[in-house]
């Protein structure tokens, strides 16, 4: 079983994540087995918002050398989730968009 706060690992802040503030479009670096199910009701149940719409991007790491020893950074996960129009915004990202 998954817990909300083991689903969500962190937000995103970007410039391209604040144009789509205005939009009520959030992303988050999600964990990379959870379904968008999964990540919908983890940010309904975090958050306390309704979610419209779920888009998920799986990145591959970046490879990486140190001499001549070569590595792989983590592949990451990404949701841009977009809130319903009637919904309230997320607080912490509030303050952050100006």
């Amino acid at each position: 079983m998954k817990y909300a706060h083991d689903i969500i690992i962190k937000p995103v802040m970007t410039e391209k994540s604040y144009d789509h503030l205005a939009d009520k479009t959030y992303t988050f670096i999600v964990d990379k087995n959870a379904s968008k199910t999964e990540i919908r009701q983890a940010i309904e149940k975090v958050f306390g918002v309704k979610v419209k719409s779920v888009h998920t991007l799986n990145s591959l790491g970046k490879m990486k050398r140190q001499g001549m020893h070569e590595g792989r950074r983590p592949s990451t996960k990404k949701a841009y989730v977009k809130l319903t129009e009637d919904s309230k915004t997320i607080e912490f990202f509030d303050g952050m968009a100006q």
